[in-house]
Parts: C-alpha cells; structure tokens; sequence
C-alpha cells in the first residue's frame, strides 16, 4: 500500500519527496502555489460558518474548491509552458492538486456535515485512488479513479459520507470513476476480471481508516496475485496486442495515440503492471537491480516516458480536454508548446514528430526485452514432451536457438570479429529464425564497433547485399536493423532520416518506414506475389534486371530528404559516395545515382502531363535514352507509389504508368519518330472504323471529319465509340452525358456532347465539384461543326468511381448547371471548407509556363493547396481571360494538388508573352487565396 503524495508506483522511480512542512518539493511548481492544505481547510470551514447542512452548504464548499482547483492547474499549466519537459513533476503535481481536494472534502464530510466522533467496526472507510491516479500519474484532464473501502456491507453513514464527496467532485467538474466495495468484494471481483485486478495492483492510500486499507494490501499479495503471474502476464499481453491492432498495428501512425498506440504510454504502463506484479516492485528502476535492465537501457527508458507524459499534458491543455491523439493540427501545437522551432529546412512539427517516433521506438525496444526475460523464466516450466518434440532449425557455430529465437553462444568471442554483428542477420534469415532480444541488445549496445573500416570491408559488404538479394525478405532484416540503430551506423547517410516523418496526408508513413516498404514491395513482385495486380513490373523482373542497382538505388531513393535542398540532387550526391562502399562497379554507380536524381521523373510524367501528347513521351524517351534505365525506373516508381501508404497505388495511376512505359518503349526500340500525331490519328480513326462496323458508311465518314487532330490522338477507342453515338442526330439545345464506371482507371468516365461556348470547362467543372466529385483527367475539344465533346474521368471522396446509385443525382445536378438553374460559384460556398485537423498543412502555391513540352498547347501547371472548389476557381479564372482549355491533368499528393491545364489563348496561340503570362498568374493567385479564404472561415 502506497501512503498520501507518495507517488511510488511512478514507473521512473520519481518518488514524491515531503518537507517537514508537510508538503512535497519536487513539483513542477512550489506545492503551496497549486495548494496549501491548511489554508484549504479554514476557507472550507469559514465558508460553512452559519451554513445550514445541505445544498446550500455543498454550494459554499464547492464555491471554495473551484476557485482552489482553478488556481492550481493555472499554476501547474504556466509552470509547464515555462519548463515544457518538466512532464513527471507535472503529473506528480496534478496528483498533489486532486489529493489535497478529496483529503479536505473527507475532513468536512466526516467532520461538519456527517460527524461521527465513535465509528463502529463496520463505519470504518478507507478512501483509495486507483488506476493512473493510484499509480500518481495525472494528466491535466485524467479520470479521478477511486475506491471506497469498508469492512462490511456500506453502512447509512458511510453512504452519506460517500455520496457527499461524490456531488461535490462531480459538481467541480471532474470526471470520477468510482465503486464502493469490501475486502472481500475486491478479491472476488479481481480474481474474475483482470481490468479490476490491475485496479487493485495500483491502489494507494489517499485517507480515511489506515487499517483497513493496509488489509487490503496485505490480502491482495496472499490470496489474489500469489502464484498468478503467468496468467496475468497473458491477460495484459493479449489487451496489448488486441489495443495496437485497434490503434492501426504500428509503432509510425502518422496522427498516433499518445495513450493507447504502439510505443505509448499504455505500453510502459503494461511494463510496469507486469513487473510488479511477477517482481513485486514499485518501480521500473529495481529492474535494473535485478538485471532485467541495463543502466544505459533504462536510462533512455526514462527520457521516452518523460517526453511522451509531456506530449500529453500539452495536448490535453491545449484541446481543453482529454484529447489523446495527436492529430495533424494538434502536432503542430503541440510541437509549439514544446519549444520546437522550424530549422534546416524542416517544420518544428516534423522534428517534433521524429523525436516522437524515435521514444516509441525506445519504449518498443524496452517492453520486448522486459518480455523475453519473463519468457525465459516460463520457458523453465514448460513441458518435458515440448521440450523434446519442438524440432528446431540447425544454425551455424557460435549460435544456439533459445525459445525458438536466434542467440548468441558466448558474446565475449562474437564481438572479437566485429562483423559478426551482420551474420547474426544473415543467420536469422538463412534460418527463419527471429532474433533473441539478448542477441539484439548485444548489437545495439556495441554499435560503436561499426566504423570505417568495417564499412568498407569486403565481407561485410557482401553479406549486407545479399541481405538485399539472396534470401528472399529483405524487408525483415532491414526493420530489425533499423530498430536497433544498426543500420544507421553501418549506413551513416541513413541515419538523418530515421524517424523521420513527412508532414503531409499523403505520406503515411516516416522516411525510413516508407524505404523498407518500398524494398518490401519490390521482394513481394520478385516472389511472384503481384503477377496479376502488376503485370508490366512483374513482367520486367522476370526477363532480367540489374537487381543489385535496383535495391540499392531503392534504398537510398529518399536518403536526401529533410534538408533544405531538393532531395532528388542531394540524394545522388549521396548515392554517389554510398554505392561504391556497397561494392557496385562504376557503371552501376552511375545508374543509381541517375535512378536517385530522376526517381520521380516517371511518376510526375505520368500524373502531371497529358501523356496522350506525343510530345510528353518523346521528352521522357530523350531523358531515359535506354531501355534499361526505362525497365528500372518503371519498377522503382511502382514500389515508391506503392511504399506511400496502404491505398495510395490504384487502377488510375497503374493505367498511367503502363501506358507512358508502353509508349516509351515503343519509341525507344522503333525510333521516336513513331511518336508523333499523324501515326496515332490514323490508327484511331481505324479502330473506330473497326469498332463501328455496322453503322452506315456515310454517318462513319461525318463522324471520322468532323474532328480536328488532337481529338484523335487524346482518347482511347472507346470514348470515340461513345461521342460518336452521342453526337449523332444531336440537337443544338440538347445535352447529351454518358456516365459509366472505368474499372480499368478506378474511376468513372463522365462524357459530354452539347453545343461550344465559352466556359464549358469551368461549368462542367463546377458541377462535378457540386456532387463530391474528384476530378482526375478531363478533356475537352471542339468539333469542326461547333459541338463540345468533353470527357472527365471523376472519383469519389474514397478515391473509387462511383456507385451506380449515385450516377442519377451526378446526372441531374449536370444537367441543371449546364442549363443556368444552379450557380456553381454560390452553390460550393458551402462546401468548399476545410477539416479543422487539415488546417495544418501549408502548401506554397507555384504556377509555372511551359511552351516546351507541348507543340500545340501552353502547359500551366499549378500547384497548390488542395480543396474541394479549387478546379472550378480555376477554370472559371482561365475562362473569364477568354483562355481555351484542351484537357487538364490533376495529380493529387495528400492535401497538395498538381493541376496541369493545356491551354491556347483566343486566338488559338500559345502564350509566350512574359507579360500576359503574368498577368494571368496574378488573378489566378488571386482566386487560389480567395478560395483558400473561404475554405477556411
């Protein structure tokens, strides 16, 4: 049993220490300033003077409390803001604040409003605080857990008693959690449920009857936790296990719980349950006088725990409540509380978040080997027939398999040959076997043994690359590495961004995650496991790749990231000095770092451009030159699509990529002559002929003239197919729309014929906008006899085309826009709005002129700060300078938009006035930041 103010249960052994005033020194504030008990107790008893007992009494004294309660936290949240990781004597002295309230609110309660100056056996009553409160862990807006505990059957008495404190703890606002309950009430109940077991494990005396509560105490170690651990520690491992796949099963959620997510508080409370519990101790810090812990270890166990109770006291202080995900606008805050500033090109919210992953990581790492210790204690007791019956795997000399995990012999004689640190990888991959965590804190904590010389040896490298190329799951040794530092130390140019998180919605993961996961897919299309979901990448590993080039040019794809240059050029730099130390030729050098420098070059060709231009293939022809460099890129950008996030890949962006490779391929191989208007125009016309075969011959011939060239070359058959049935026999005041799901793109195909005019991009735009619709690709051309015939392939909120259901309304609200019944410019006000925890982000807005990559059009591409009416402001912008849109390619990245438009002027010619050009950039800056204004109030 824990006494009053003496926060024992602390898992980093911060015991409260007591002056001889009474009052504790190691707050976050002085103990008189948050509160004094005694002058709390004369204003409670002055306030009561010629007070009747009842209401009026419980307002008086509540009246007191709050105005003490308010003072207090004001004190302990200004205390904090000045020292912000100060985060144990924060919580030691939200414990003190709320120990001081329920102490006096028992005096008077038992002394003015109920008093018994002779209490029999059975009015005893203990109070005691339980859970987080028990433990004297306190966060500005936790639960007040308490247990009132009486020797028998509650008496009148005690429930006047009780339920006294009980209104007046709720009428200051507090949200307490509460039972009433017997010695013999708590055995029975904590023998049949666990989350009340550990209730009990944490209980500390707060006041009332002494005895009573040191019974408790005393009964709980003989007759409930004796001889029970091993089914405690079960019981807490599965709620551990069952809490991570509820928080999303990883330790590098981009928006994590700071309570209950992998790496979290949670975790280091379980620590310290489960320790307790089998080592009977009151702090985490005994473990180490047991040899659980190193000293080092526990060391870096106590700075995680601390930065992570102080992200959560400024989160709960700045949402005003017991907030504990750190959502995206909430980082930022957070991250601003805490003293962090924008530097080296980076936000303070990332560096915040990277010291955030790297404690999590901490906590991981301490909680597995805390568990492998247990395990070895149980493994002691395990059946004789398991013990005889479990084959294990035959493993070289120097190694031995504990509990079915990969160990180490004798440590003494591994660390004599220092790059035995990277067989211990190359075993457990060769074996299947996992690591033994004492095997993995021999690695970590001998880390200093990886220098230079290491790093260069030739042993060393080979092993390190068939890692990558031999075993099948490079994956797995990577993560292992990278959790024990290893493969920073080995990697030095690694080490910047591990941890490292991107803060944006489209990244779902941090640099070095996002870089194993990229390796990953890359094994997984290697094993055959994506024939039918990747054929082309699928297709090119199977006939033969540099292998070696591609792995190494994977991993260090993003090695440049977060510093103040682009980190495409500073990456290859990089990559410059990194291949050769893993042993590549120099040609092969030269194409990592090519495939480093250019890694996006595809991926933005393919979302950014119209890649139905001739032009765009032939540009990105010129920049691959070989199809060597093509087959190698290709797989790299499906791996580093694949690697952002669970659905970031898709049918549309699969569909882009396959074309553009196709397209280039062709052109390498046959000559990029081939690439050009006349070849394609020709073909589709003959397609379309083919596909039309029972249409007359004369609707065929005004069919394929009516068109002007572009229109051939931008559409696939079957859009041609649908215009052609759309157009025939059209009205001049008829619209005409077809709408049908695009299965191969993931999108829906939206297609328009009605008479031209002036800004039928914009209102086409407009009412896509109206019904929730994502537009992804969209064209529009003019036919020689003054009909529109324009095209949008559109997306739901999810990112899928959308449902058949929904294709009626999609239809109407088109219609009633086209024909002037609604407005989209005042219809989207509404919706055009931000989430409060997408306010966050910041992205600059960059508007470029490129009169190069296209022979026909003007290339405007605009990228910015994505929201639902942006399109629409756009276009109408371009319309209201009596600008022509050809087609527009929109590229979407999280909360960051790429809209490329093709565009001419009024008379058909580019715009290659510097003036006109920024002229126009002007007013569309000027709609982008009326728009982002209106989206944000």
């Amino acid at each position: 049993m824990t006494l009053p103010q003496e926060a024992s249960a602390a898992p980093d052994s911060d015991l409260t220490v007591v002056t001889n005033s009474g009052m504790p020194d190691d707050l976050i504030c002085p103990a008189s300033e948050i509160c004094d008990p005694a002058v709390l107790r004369t204003k409670l008893n002055d306030a009561l003077d010629g007070v009747e007992n009842g209401q009026s009494a419980r307002a008086a004294l509540v009246a007191v409390l709050a105005e003490v309660q308010k003072q207090g936290r004001t004190a302990i949240a200004d205390a904090l803001r000045a020292e912000p990781f100060k985060a144990r004597e924060t919580t030691r002295a939200y414990c003190w604040l709320t120990d001081c309230i329920i102490t006096q609110i028992w005096a008077i309660a038992t002394e003015r409003l109920y008093p018994n100056p002779n209490p029999t056996e059975g009015e005893r009553v203990a109070v005691l605080a339980v859970g987080g409160y028990g433990r004297g862990e306190m966060a500005p807006h936790s639960d007040v857990d308490l247990l009132f505990l009486t020797p028998y059957k509650v008496t009148p008495w005690a429930e006047s008693v009780i339920e006294s404190m009980l209104y007046i703890l709720w009428d200051l606002r507090l949200k307490v959690g509460h039972s009433s309950r017997t010695v013999k009430d708590c055995l029975r109940l904590g023998a049949e449920d666990f989350t009340i077991r550990t209730a009990m494990l944490e209980q500390r005396y707060i006041c009332g009857d002494v005895g009573i509560a040191e019974q408790l105490e005393e009964r709980l170690w003989s007759d409930l936790f004796k001889g029970t651990a091993r089914e405690f520690v079960e019981a807490k491992l599965s709620e551990r296990d069952a809490r991570h796949e509820k928080q999303g099963g990883q330790r590098y959620m981009v928006e994590p719980n700071v309570k209950e997510g992998k790496g979290g508080l949670r975790d280091i409370q379980s620590l310290y349950w489960i320790a307790k519990y089998v080592h009977r101790v009151d702090t985490t810090a005994e473990l180490v006088d047991k040899g659980v812990f190193r000293t080092e270890e526990y060391q870096s166990f106590v700075v995680a725990e601390r930065f992570l109770w102080a992200v959560r006291c400024h989160l709960h202080l700045l949402a005003g409540r017991p907030m504990e995900q750190l959502t995206f606008d909430m980082q930022v805050e957070v991250a601003e509380a805490m003293g962090y500033t924008d530097k080296g090109g980076r936000r303070a919210v990332e560096w915040f978040m990277q010291d955030y992953f790297r404690h999590a990581t901490t906590v991981g790492d301490m909680t597995r080997i805390f568990l492998t210790s247990l395990e070895a204690d149980q493994d002691k007791n395990a059946p004789l027939l398991m013990r005889i019956f479990t084959r294990q795997p035959k493993v070289k000399d120097g190694y031995v398999v504990v509990n079915n995990r990969l160990g180490v012999v004798d440590e003494e004689a591994f660390l004599k040959d220092k790059v035995n640190l990277l067989r211990l990888f190359e075993e457990a991959l060769r074996t299947g076997l996992l690591i033994h965590p004492d095997a993995m804190r021999l690695v970590a904590a001998n880390l200093r043994l990886v220098d230079d010389e290491m790093r260069n040896d030739k042993e060393a490298r080979r092993i390190f690359m068939d890692l990558l190329l031999k075993h099948g799951n490079p994956e797995r040794a990577l993560r292992r590495m990278n959790e024990l530092g290893f493969l920073a130390a080995f990697i030095p140019e690694f080490e910047p961004i591990v941890a490292m998180m991107q803060f944006n919605m489209y990244h779902h993961y941090t640099v070095d995650e996002h870089t194993i996961q990229c390796i990953w897919n890359l094994s997984e299309i290697e094993n055959g496991h994506l024939i039918e979901a990747l054929p082309v990448a699928s297709s090119i590993l199977k006939h033969g790749i540099n292998r070696k080039v591609l792995y190494v040019a994977l991993l260090l794809h993003d090695i440049g990231k977060g510093r103040d240059e682009d980190h495409s050029v500073l990456g290859a730099r990089i990559a410059r000095k990194v291949a050769p130390r893993l042993g590549l030729n120099k040609a092969e050098c030269a194409t990592v770092e090519w495939l480093v420098r250019y890694h996006l070059l595809m991926s933005d060709m393919a979302q950014k451009r119209d890649i139905a231009d001739p032009r765009t293939v032939r540009d990105f022809a010129k920049a691959v030159q070989t199809r060597e460099r093509l087959d190698l890129l290709c797989v790299l950008t499906v791996c580093d699509i694949r690697g952002v996030g669970p659905d970031t890949w898709n049918n549309w962006k699969a569909a882009l990529l396959r074309a553009l490779y196709r397209q280039t391929r062709r052109g390498l191989e046959g000559g990029l002559e081939q690439l050009n208007r006349e070849n394609r125009g020709a073909e589709a016309k003959k397609a379309l002929r083919e596909a039309l075969k029972d249409w007359d011959t004369k609707d065929l011939r005004t069919e394929t003239a009516r068109h002007y060239p572009p229109y051939w070359q931008g559409l696939h058959v079957t859009a041609h197919v649908i215009f052609a049935q759309l157009l025939k026999g059209i009205g001049d005041d008829e619209i005409r729309i077809d709408l049908h799901p695009d299965t191969d793109r993931d999108a829906t195909r939206a297609c328009f014929a009605l008479v031209d005019h002036p800004g039928i991009f914009s209102r086409l735009a407009g009412a896509l906008a109206l019904v929730g619709a994502n537009v992804v690709d969209a064209r529009t051309y003019t036919s020689k006899d003054g009909y529109a015939t324009a095209v949008f392939w559109i997306q739901d909120a999810e990112g899928h085309p959308f449902e058949e259901s929904r294709l009626p309304r999609l239809r109407k609200m088109i219609h009633r826009t086209l024909l002037g019944e609604v407005v989209p410019r005042d219809a989207i006000k509404d919706r055009d709005k931000l989430k409060k925890r997408e306010r966050a982000f910041r992205v600059p807005t960059s508007i470029t002129f490129d009169n190069e990559g296209s022979e026909i059009y003007t290339i405007i591409e605009v990228d910015t700060r994505d929201r639902p009416g942006l399109l629409y402001d756009l276009t109408r912008t371009l319309a209201n300078q009596n600008i022509y849109i050809a087609s527009a390619v929109i590229a979407t990245y999280g909360e960051q938009v790429v809209d490329s438009f093709y565009v001419k002027d009024m008379f058909g010619l580019k715009f290659h006035s510097v003036a006109k050009q920024k002229s126009l950039e002007k007013k569309l800056r000027e709609a982008i930041e009326a728009g982002a204004e209106r989206a944000r109030s």
